[in-house]
């Protein structure tokens, strides 16, 4: 479907039986299909204060004002805050079991004043830290969703 020259996708919970879809909205949809076809991370910039918002929306958080201005950004940022979790369980995505122990973290990537939210690999728990570098590792095989994105990695 497409609105206001922008592709809108439409998300399903894969196998499992639920009586409804949902579209990501304009916004999320460019999210997204920038992820999946580019491998490439936009942000929406508001006009009147600057804040970039990753991911994006349509409205500033602060100024209340219509945002439509999208800007690039690093697929590379910091650890805003984060969590390590020490309990195994399956990924409703995969259908596999997270790797024990791993991180969760609040990531706001290079460009970005919010911060994204997803899974951090962890090799060296000493490494895990609020301000630690990390970059983004995209899935090879993309489908539109948060999960293209496979993981973050702590960089030196």
């Amino acid at each position: 479907m497409t609105t206001h020259g922008v592709d809108l996708l439409t998300i399903n919970s894969g196998e499992a039986e639920q009586p409804f879809n949902y579209a990501a909205g304009k916004y999320g949809s460019k999210f997204l299909t920038e992820i999946r076809d580019n491998k490439k991370f936009y942000g929406i910039k508001c006009p009147k204060c600057g804040k970039v918002y990753v991911p994006p929306r349509s409205v500033c958080g602060k100024c209340f004002v219509e945002m439509t201005e999208f800007v690039p950004v690093s697929d590379e940022g910091v650890i805003y805050t984060y969590t390590i979790l020490r309990f195994a369980f399956l990924d409703p995505e995969t259908g596999k079991q997270k790797p024990v122990p791993y991180g969760y973290a609040f990531i706001r990537l290079d460009g970005a004043d919010t911060a994204l939210q997803h899974y951090v690999v962890i090799t060296d728990e000493s490494k895990v830290k609020i301000g630690a570098r990390v970059r983004t590792i995209f899935k090879e095989k993309r489908e539109g969703k948060i999960s293209d994105i496979e993981h973050f990695v702590i960089i030196d």
